[in-house]
């Protein structure tokens, strides 16, 4: 009986390895690279092109408005903008909120449309957006709209045609709202590139002039504003405070 039982131990070790061969082999997980995920404090430069349309009126002492013409101006613009955005994993939904401020190079003089005596000059200096964005993301692709404030610095400014003597001139500080779209591509897990553009309300703005006008008569100005940009984004993202917004359940 013992004999029997080491012979047959020795068989089933002997066959062990073979009947082993024949067993299938599972294969290896499959490697799933993560989700791009736009959460995180990001940083950037960006640079484009600003439009300015300015709008004149004139206020007669009898209460009337008498329109003295629209202007545009067109130039540069380039800055920077600092941001924090959320996205939840696995989701697609994006917020965030965001600053920007930019030089601005928009400059123009031109002679009244009503009263040729005139000449109106318009320049704004820099502008700077504070905003609130909701976005979808696709992987590394963004698309976004913003809204929220913005400001401008300007000056504004009265001279005669002829002779070119300055009649009135005043700096101005604008406050208004700002509305804006754009798209951004994540080239790295930590850069990104986008282009966005944006318009501004702003609030109509009155100065006095020291003289009536040949024509309008009245000597308060107001200066009704709106602008467009147009500018390219490129954004360096921290991952700084990255994690959930909403917890998971």
């Amino acid at each position: 009986m013992r004999k029997f039982l080491v012979s047959t131990l020795g068989l089933i070790t002997m066959a062990a390895p073979a009947l082993a061969a024949d067993l299938p082999v599972k294969a290896p997980p499959v490697y799933v690279p993560p989700m791009y995920n736009w959460s995180g404090i990001y940083i950037g430069a960006d640079g484009g092109w600003g439009r300015s349309n300015n709008c004149w009126d004139f206020l007669t002492a009898g209460g009337g408005v008498l329109p003295a013409g629209c202007f545009d101006k067109n130039g540069g613009i380039v800055g920077g903008q600092i941001g924090y955005r959320w996205q939840q994993p696995n989701n697609n939904f994006v917020i965030g909120v965001e600053a920007q401020g930019d030089w601005a190079n928009l400059n123009r003089t031109q002679v009244g449309v009503f009263d040729p005596a005139l000449t109106f000059g318009n320049k704004m200096d820099a502008l700077g957006l504070f905003t609130a964005q909701f976005g979808w993301a696709i992987n590394n692709w963004l698309w976004y709209v913003k809204g929220g404030g913005a400001v401008t610095d300007n000056t504004f400014s009265v001279s005669s045609t002829l002779g070119g003597i300055g009649l009135a001139s005043t700096g101005s500080t604008r406050w208004g709202g700002a509305l804006g779209t754009g798209f951004e591509y994540g080239f790295t897990p930590n850069w990104s590139v986008g282009f966005e553009y944006d318009h501004l309300f702003m609030n109509a703005q009155d100065f006095v002039l020291p003289v009536a006008t040949p024509v309008f008569g009245g000597a308060l100005a107001r200066v009704n504003q709106g602008v467009d940009i147009a500018t390219v984004r490129v954004n360096y993202r921290f991952n700084w405070g990255g994690g959930s917004l909403f917890p998971n359940y």
